[in-house]
């Protein structure tokens, strides 16, 4: 029996890395295509050229993109973690009937089509003035990543002790300071993950951008889009690979969190 369950680890093993070559093999592509020394989108044969990484960190479109992406997913990720939170320890102390509908409700975003949700947000920044602003981008992208919060510290609270808060109002604290020093250190883990995937879900977002942006906000995935769609720029690829590294860099944080956290657990 032993052998056979030590056998049976060893295909699911094989076969997680056999899928997550499938997956991840595609994107990877943009590697080599990033170093061709020609013009145009094309697998480098000969020689290998840096041009495209040296034009992406030296044009002053491409830093304005970069820029302009880093601060809606910076300011929209904070946004959502907060708001994520609060309406996951909001949800936890209610713990009824009725805050699952509430759950289901906010989760929403998650569900409905990002063409859907592009209409939508336009129909309403349209008489409020914030299309093609920072503050309606930062506002469409916190609506769409606070599910994800949600649904982290939600996870982490799924796993906390309510009589460490009850505990902490018999002792004469405060709601908001049982909040800051019992309930946050607990879940900490969930809310910084939460963080993690709204930075990222902010930062490649594109079908919401296209809607809501004309002119003055041009974020990183929209001047890829129109490098593919209008001149097959290499440089595309060269961000792609900019874009895969950070990505990578965001969930090697979230992994090093998560181990700390169950080290000090234990």
């Amino acid at each position: 029996m032993m052998q056979k369950s030590g056998l049976g680890q060893k295909i699911n093993r094989v076969w997680a890395i056999f899928l997550l070559v499938f997956l991840v093999a595609p994107a990877l592509v943009a590697l080599p295509v990033s170093l061709t020394p020609k013009r145009f989108l094309s697998m480098p044969t000969d020689t290998l050229s840096l041009r495209h990484f040296e034009k992406l960190f030296t044009s002053p479109e491409w830093i304005s993109s970069f820029v302009q992406s880093a601060t809606i997913a910076l300011t929209s990720a904070a946004f959502a973690t907060i708001l994520g939170t609060l309406c996951a320890i909001g949800l936890w102390r209610i713990s009824s009937r009725a805050g699952e509908v509430v759950r289901a409700f906010l989760l929403l975003p998650l569900v409905i089509p990002p063409i859907i949700s592009a209409m939508a947000f336009y129909r309403l920044f349209v008489p409020l003035g914030l299309i093609d602003s920072y503050l309606g981008l930062m506002l469409a992208h916190t609506v769409l990543a606070a599910p994800l919060v949600l649904i982290t510290v939600s996870a982490s609270l799924a796993g906390f002790d309510p009589r460490l808060e009850q505990a902490s109002r018999n002792l004469g604290a405060s709601s908001m300071t049982t909040l800051l020093r019992v309930i946050l250190p607990s879940i900490r883990p969930g809310v910084l993950a939460g963080a993690v995937f709204a930075f990222i879900a902010s930062w490649d977002e594109i079908v919401v951008t296209l809607f809501l942006s004309k002119f003055n906000v041009y974020t990183l995935p929209r001047r890829m889009w129109n490098g593919i769609r209008e001149n097959t720029d290499p440089t595309v690829a060269a961000a792609a690979v900019v874009l895969i590294g950070i990505t990578i860099i965001a969930f090697l944080i979230w992994a090093l969190v998560q181990r700390r956290a169950r080290t000090q657990n234990s």
